[in-house]
């Protein structure tokens, strides 16, 4: 099986590709450690500056 070779992505680009990333995220999670073990969470993004991303989540999902 052959492996892809995605073009190299110019270093200029990269800011304005991720911004396009993020605005398209259909379900973002946010992923974190509960002890020794991972979790992935469901969260809404509220408000976004620059590269921070301020999140709402449901109190059910802790």
């Amino acid at each position: 099986m052959t492996q892809p070779h995605p073009e190299p992505i110019d270093l200029k680009d990269l800011p304005d590709l991720a911004k396009v990333t993020m605005r398209s995220a259909k379900f973002p999670m946010l992923a974190s450690i509960d002890g020794d073990q991972p979790r992935l969470r469901p969260v809404s993004p509220v408000w976004t500056e620059g590269f921070t991303v301020y999140v709402a989540s449901l109190k059910q999902y802790q």
